[in-house]
């Protein structure tokens, strides 16, 4: 058993620090939304940012876009031209993908400078990744609502995970300690 903890020491010491790190950003994250009580920013602030910045950049692309409190969950309802197309919910605003691509970064880790830069740089690169699916994804909904289930489902998922999964081979192959020896 000793052999097998020392031959895979690498391994182990990877699998415990993705989890811990996981463990602590998410627990953070669910005191931030049991925190959050929707009076002010409805239903928390970071959810009603991306529902405020999807409806800005759509309104940019000459749509007629606004917001509106869903009145029987938490979230916000899109609304172009009239025509109700979608909502935002807490799980849409990409904390929780930012969370697991942070905790592959920090378990991966490289230099602290270059992983603290790293970290940010692909948390904001995510950021507006997912923002601008949101739009792409509410102007598809808008004109192609029978394409509901492949768009959200299917091509939107595949896209911000890919995109992660490319941040992370990026990390892996050019910045972490572990591509250098």
């Amino acid at each position: 058993m000793k052999a097998l903890l020392i031959k895979y020491k690498s391994v182990i010491r990877f699998i415990i620090t993705f989890l811990g790190v996981y463990a602590v950003l998410t627990m953070g994250y669910n005191v931030y939304l049991n925190m959050s009580d929707g009076s002010k920013y409805y239903p928390d602030y970071l959810t009603h940012l991306v529902a405020e910045q999807t409806t800005s950049v759509l309104n940019s692309l000459n749509y007629e876009a606004e917001i509106l409190p869903h009145p029987n969950e938490p979230s916000l309802k899109i609304i172009i031209n009239k025509k109700y197309v979608a909502r935002v919910i807490e799980g849409c605003n990409a904390i929780s993908v930012i969370i697991l691509f942070l905790s592959f970064i920090i378990a991966f880790a490289g230099k602290f400078k270059t992983t603290l830069f790293y970290g940010l740089a692909g948390s904001i690169i995510i950021y507006a990744f997912n923002l601008i699916r949101i739009v792409i994804l509410s102007v598809g909904l808008y004109h192609y609502p029978w394409r509901r289930e492949i768009l959200h489902n299917v091509i939107f998922p595949m896209l911000i995970y890919g995109t992660v999964f490319l941040l992370w081979m990026i990390w892996v192959n050019r910045f972490s300690k572990k591509s250098n020896g």
